[in-house]
């Protein structure tokens, strides 16, 4: 009898614990409520639960957060206040703001990028490039990685360019009967997966050809554990643990395979044997450089440049041949400049590039409209008024291409593809259009990229024809990036005659 008196009262004050942490977090609550409620933003679903009702429904209805986002900009401003339980997001939707927090180096990332250095209890992202919020190592990173981006290194890599190119035409010459139905998708990319996996870290992994391999779903399956790190609860969500046990082992998948890599240079660099000035050398170079660089950070950095490197040039190449088959008027004139520049002949060269003004316009307009990498975000430590709205110190602001590309005022019919707006003589908004970010943070790949892009895409125009297998929404799926929800699936044909 008095042991169950016992647990009684165990109980009862466990009961009477619980309930007093709930009534300081409703205090706190409302403390964060008084904090920030002079920022306009829409009503609250509720006041423990903020907005994340109505951000939960929109992820499991796969549609876009920044549409919503865009909405609530037009209704209430520029700059809104966004409520998640007790934390707080200002959304900065100013070209001022842009200016002011992207192109200087005080301001830090925010905590956001510490949740995909580790996700789900396994490290993923670490502190390399993309992670590291200490400005001073970052720093110290960048310049150590700078080589491997260099005019003269990448102008080398058009050789590897064009040879996986090249492969990629071939593969779809294959199926280009007119009649069969080709994801353009899954096969820009293997072929951004092979290019990345060469000219970063010697790798020939082949995916283009080889259906087996692992890589390209691993890619797609952490970066669907990224969008799930944006629901708190996920991770106590019974029927979100098959997924994160496959997040987790995918990222142990990627990591090993990294340590392979790193191992395997290491010791030619210990054997005497010649080796590139690609990115894993740079990487091995900074571990020289840099006092207690260990293992895991050395593999931080490849797996930040193999997923980076890979995902977000596939899903543009994608959304480009989506929006290219969808306008036949643009499709057509960016064939005659690939004609005229590039005739027949199979090898692209680097001078040929910059001749490509329309092609540049193509794919710049693209990532207007589909920012791969649609936002970034950073940590305001000091209290600052912004567009007229003072905001409290210790406050996550966050900037975003995708709806800056999306609105009126800076891009008239926005929602219209058109190439012209990037002509060289058209005057441009300045500080909305960031799809690899701006000042000192921004994304140390983008010339390869759109190097690679470029030639990837002259090829495509020079040797097929695109027509889009009908009833495809054309919606955007959000993977921690955007990418085309139905895969683009194109029926394709050779070009017989030149326009």
């Amino acid at each position: 009898m008095g042991l169950w008196c016992l647990l009684a009262d165990a109980a009862g004050l466990l009961l009477l614990l619980a309930v007093v942490c709930f009534l300081l977090y409703c205090g706190y609550i409302h403390y964060i409520h008084m904090k920030y409620d002079h920022i306009p933003g829409p009503p609250r679903d509720s006041f423990l639960f903020g907005h994340s009702p109505t951000i939960i429904k929109i992820m499991k209805n796969n549609l876009i957060i920044y549409d919503k986002f865009l909405e609530w900009v037009e209704k209430y401003g520029p700059v809104i206040r966004i409520n998640g339980f007790h934390n707080v997001l200002i959304l900065v939707i100013s070209p001022e703001g842009v200016k002011e927090f992207l192109m200087s180096p005080k301001y830090s990332k925010d905590r956001f990028y510490d949740r995909i250095g580790t996700m789900f209890g396994v490290r993923f992202l670490g502190n390399g490039l993309v992670t590291d919020r200490d400005y001073d190592h970052w720093h110290k990173q960048r310049r150590i990685m700078d080589p491997a981006f260099s005019r003269t290194y990448l102008i080398g890599l058009m050789e590897t360019f064009n040879e996986k190119a090249e492969d990629l035409v071939g593969k779809l010459d294959e199926v280009a009967d007119g009649k069969s139905q080709v994801g353009m998708h899954r096969m820009l990319s293997g072929v951004t997966l092979d290019v990345i996996a060469k000219v970063a870290f010697g790798m020939d992994l082949n995916s283009l050809h080889d259906d087996q391999t692992p890589f390209p779903r691993a890619v797609s399956v952490v970066m669907s554990g990224m969008v799930e790190t944006r629901n708190p609860l996920s991770k106590f969500n019974p029927r979100k643990l098959t997924l994160i046990r496959d997040v987790q082992d995918n990222i142990r998948l990627l990591r090993k395979t990294g340590r392979e890599c790193i191992d395997k240079r290491m010791k030619a660099i210990q054997d005497g044997e010649d080796i590139p000035t690609d990115i894993l050398t740079q990487i091995l170079k900074g571990a020289e450089l840099e006092d207690g660089c260990n293992m895991e950070d050395l593999i931080d950095n490849f797996v930040t440049f193999f997923i980076a490197g890979q995902e977000t040039t596939a899903n543009q190449l994608s959304f480009a041949v989506m929006e290219l088959a969808r306008n036949p008027e643009i499709l057509s004139k960016a064939q005659c400049e690939v004609d005229e520049v590039i005739g027949s002949k199979r090898d692209i060269e680097y001078e040929d590039l910059g001749k490509l003004q329309y092609l540049s316009q193509v794919l710049k307009e693209t990532l207007r409209l589909y920012p791969t990498a649609p936002g970034t975000s950073r940590a305001l430590e000091e209290e600052m008024v912004i567009d007229g709205v003072r905001i409290p110190p210790m406050t996550t602001l966050m900037f975003n291409s995708y709806i800056m590309g999306r609105m009126e005022q800076f891009y008239p019919d926005p929602l219209v593809f058109n190439p012209d707006r990037f002509h060289p003589d058209v005057p441009k908004p300045a500080y909305t259009y960031f799809p690899f970010s701006l000042g000192p943070r921004s994304c140390i790949g983008q010339v390869f990229a759109q190097m690679e892009a470029k030639v990837v895409m002259a090829k495509l125009l020079q040797r097929l024809e695109f027509e889009l297998v009908e009833g495809q929404s054309f919606k955007i799926l959000d993977t921690g990036t955007l990418r085309p929800l139905d895969g683009v699936i194109c029926r394709l044909r050779p070009r017989t005659g030149k326009k």
